[in-house]
């Protein structure tokens, strides 16, 4: 069911939150390889090949040479956290770490978390589909590590506070919980690395044994990042499943004939309505993308909700096809900084579907109620009425 009818949105941050973006999107890729829109001061990227040559660029960082910190936070235990992610830096910085947690989710029983979501979930006896989609996944991931099972609401809590300090549409108030929520994870994990032994088969454990012996505020900072990586893009793709389910004509009755079915489900919304619509990158030094002279210090949007939908990365890009073959989609990166939890967020989110429907979740009831979209500069996530 395309909403075509509505008025485009403005530009390519205002699209995040726009009900049926994807129209436009389409006449974005139609546009130069990079657009400039002056008014936002950054150059957009919307085709996919023109995504997958700039996430590999050398010249292309995450962060701007001037502010590796965002200078709201800087200073703050948020900072901290923030300045040591390996998402947030490139070089010997990423380079020391990525390894570790890419080896370590790797080796994850995704098939065992999926099993273990009912009695996850049931920490959180009776949330709204909003507090599901956030908590959750998060939850999930807490379980992973080792946590017990009755700090999971609290840690579910904390970080989402915390990854109020990622986003420049947050108050001062936000911001100082941020600072407290970030401080009260550190604690939590320097106390769950300081326990010995791990539990078995864990994801800390997993880490451990990638690297042992290292308990670096480094590697703290990059575990407290697990959650928090978790916590908008996942909520983003499960709620985004959610609205697939009642918007897509004949999906529920299908996933209701074959529950199996919920894993694709999932994995095409992934690509057809991704939940991180689009990431930046910041020019270090004088260089070429696309054809297009860009000097240090411009900025770059990579719009992965436009790629996604490139027909030169899928076929048929336009359609909701559960039965896809060789799906492609570039909303976990590409490249050096290519996220590597797509598997587990797909898990967590399937565990999370999975769990509400078992519970009786009314899709003809969510259809007629509705939803909005949370106000963000590039998370998708749903906000139902």
């Amino acid at each position: 069911m395309e909403q075509e009818h509505i008025d485009p949105p403005a530009d390519a941050i205002a699209a995040v939150s726009h009900h049926y973006p994807y129209p436009w999107y389409a006449r974005l890729r139609e546009g130069p390889a990079l657009a400039r829109d002056e008014r936002l001061r950054l150059w957009v990227a919307s085709r996919a090949e023109v995504l997958q040559e700039a996430f590999a660029h050398p010249a292309l960082r995450v962060r701007p040479a001037a502010e590796p910190v965002p200078r709201a936070i800087a200073g703050t235990p948020a900072g901290e956290v923030f300045g040591r992610l390996v998402r947030m830096n490139d070089g010997a910085t990423h380079d020391a770490h990525k390894p570790v947690l890419q080896r370590a989710l790797g080796g994850l029983d995704l098939g065992g978390l999926r099993s273990a979501m009912p009695r996850i979930t049931a920490q959180f006896p009776a949330p709204t589909l909003d507090e599901a989609c956030f908590a959750w996944p998060v939850a999930g991931v807490s379980h992973l590590l080792g946590f017990a099972d009755e700090a999971l609401p609290l840690l579910a809590n904390w970080t989402r506070d915390f990854v109020a300090c990622l986003s420049p549409l947050s108050t001062e108030a936000q911001l100082h919980a941020a600072s407290e929520a970030a401080a009260a994870l550190m604690a939590r994990f320097e106390a769950l690395v300081a326990a010995r032994p791990a539990r078995e088969g864990s994801l800390l454990a997993a880490v451990r044994a990638q690297a042992p012996g290292d308990a670096s505020r480094a590697l703290l900072a990059n575990l407290v990042g697990l959650l928090s990586q978790t916590c908008e893009a996942t909520a983003g793709l499960m709620g985004n499943s959610l609205v697939a389910l009642a918007r897509e004509p004949g999906l529920a009755d299908a996933i209701a004939a074959r529950a199996e079915w919920i894993v694709a489900l999932v994995e095409e919304t992934a690509r057809h309505d991704p939940s991180v619509q689009n990431t930046r990158r910041f020019v270090a030094e004088p260089t070429t993308v696309a054809g297009t002279r860009l000097e240090a210090g411009d900025a770059v949007l990579l719009v992965m909700g436009a790629a996604n939908r490139d027909p030169l990365l899928n076929a048929q890009a336009e359609r909701f096809m559960l039965e896809r073959e060789d799906r492609r989609m570039l909303g976990f990166g590409h490249g050096p900084h290519r996220c590597p939890g797509q598997a587990l967020a797909c898990a967590l989110a399937v565990g999370g579907v999975e769990a509400l429907l078992t519970r009786g979740l009314d899709v003809a009831a969510l259809r007629q109620r509705g939803w909005d979209y949370r106000a963000s500069v590039n998370a998708r996530i749903p906000i139902f009425r």
